[in-house]
């Protein structure tokens, strides 16, 4: 299997041990992403809104939205889960991925967002 270790300062850095995403046999898998500002190592101040526009890690590894197949959303709210779909729809706007999308307890650094993509590298 042919695996590369993508890492970029254009995304957080990871905050445990795992990596931002790998690539392998063509696909980029990310690890769930909490928004924190890549310069600062700051949780992105802001509602929910302003947390989920964090697309960053994608883009450096070579993919783009149009490419993505999977997402896995954790929220800390699913009352805002219409407000997530209203976010989804600014970077998916055909042939949408599959998703998931639960609720959770708590996240890391108390973010109230967490995603991850799967998606397509040529």
């Amino acid at each position: 299997m042919d695996k590369k270790i993508i890492s970029t300062e254009k995304a957080p850095q990871a905050i445990g041990p795992y990596s931002q995403a790998i690539v392998a046999n063509g696909f980029l898998f990310t690890s769930g992403m909490v928004p924190i500002d890549p310069a600062t190592n700051q949780l992105v101040e802001g509602d929910i809104t302003v947390q989920a526009k964090q697309k960053n890690l994608i883009e450096a590894s070579g993919s783009s939205c149009d490419k993505v197949v999977k997402t896995t959303v954790f929220i800390k709210d699913m009352n805002q889960f219409s407000i997530i779909n209203d976010i989804y729809k600014e970077y998916f706007n055909k042939d949408f991925p599959a998703r998931s999308c639960v609720e959770v307890a708590r996240l890391p650094k108390d973010a109230l967002v967490e995603i991850g993509a799967i998606a397509v590298v040529d």
